[in-house]
């Protein structure tokens, strides 16, 4: 009986239907793509391609390279090589990078002229998905940058979260903790992104409602250099007082209302109030002393009319 596979470390694998670790032993030319096992089954093979035949992956969810991570991992690769091939697809007479591109840019910095690389078949949105799951299984993509990766899975792959987590081999409230990142305000992201708060950090700020209370919160993170656990407190400590409620900016009120207040007000001492949306949707309320007020303004439409 065969045992079960564990989603962790499926990956590119679970999109990407025979691809099995292979050895050096197994390279191919580039017009060779696949190999056939034993029991006849196709396999991706790896072939040595030339390092000006590829060009990077325009779905490249990472948006930050480390140069001095590169210079080490060129480095490495001058030394020992590249131990695991790159993922290309075929795009007319270039290879277009699925997931590697970090290495690939290492191996141009170390000076190699060709390298080993999967060849895959795929359209573009196979290649999206592969992409992003290769680099959300990597340690070192920031937070932020995982959250966007999980909804561009979403917005544009159309999966699930239950798909996901089956995927990338992660729990379905790790990735709902994630995609929660990105409804926190955009200077908070940007801590995140930079690492000067943790996740553990992010989860205590969306224990609370208020944009404003976050942000509160996160610069006192940043100013007194909260734990986790101490922010949590803390967290705790402004629900439990009066909460801070976004007040919804009003919008511009044109002239012509000032005017009407003007003209109308001094028949009522200026009792006049006006409410109106963005769309201009509103109400006029009127408060009167006596019923004299309300008779002279009567007499001045009146007249008006005449």
């Amino acid at each position: 009986m065969a045992t079960k596979r564990s989603a962790l470390g499926k990956g590119l694998s679970a999109l990407i239907p025979g691809m099995t670790e292979m050895g050096n032993n197994n390279r191919a030319t580039p017009n060779e793509e696949t190999t056939q096992t034993a029991e006849g089954k196709s396999v991706a093979a790896i072939s040595e391609l030339p390092i000006e035949s590829i060009v990077p992956n325009p779905y490249q969810p990472r948006t930050n390279f480390d140069e001095s991570a590169l210079m080490e991992l060129a480095d490495s690769i001058s030394r020992l090589g590249i131990i695991q091939p790159i993922t290309v697809r075929r795009v007319g007479n270039k290879y277009q990078i699925i997931s590697g591109e970090r290495r690939f840019k290492a191996s141009q910095i170390a000076g190699l002229t060709t390298i080993p690389a999967y060849i895959k078949e795929t359209d573009d949105n196979g290649m999206l998905q592969m992409a992003i799951v290769e680099n959300i299984q990597r340690e070192d993509l920031d937070a932020i940058e995982v959250a966007l990766s999980f909804q561009r899975l979403i917005d544009e792959c159309k999966l699930t979260q239950d798909s996901m987590a089956e995927i990338v081999g992660k729990k379905r409230t790790t990735i709902t903790n994630y995609l929660r990142l990105l409804k926190l305000p955009a200077e908070i992201q940007v801590c995140i992104r930079d690492k000067k708060i943790t996740m553990g950090h992010a989860k205590a700020i969306l224990s609370l409602t208020s944009s404003e209370a976050q942000k509160n919160l996160c610069e006192q993170i940043l100013k007194k250099g909260l734990s986790v656990r101490q922010a949590e407190a803390k967290a705790q400590q402004l629900l439990k007082e009066k909460p801070i409620i976004d007040k919804p900016q009003a919008p511009d009120i044109p002239d012509t209302y000032y005017k009407v207040a003007e003209i109308v007000g001094k028949y009522f001492d200026n009792n006049i109030r006006f409410k109106r949306n963005e769309k201009g949707k509103g109400s006029i309320t009127i408060n009167f002393k006596n019923d004299s007020e309300v008779e002279s303004f009567l007499k001045a439409i009146e007249q008006l009319n005449n």
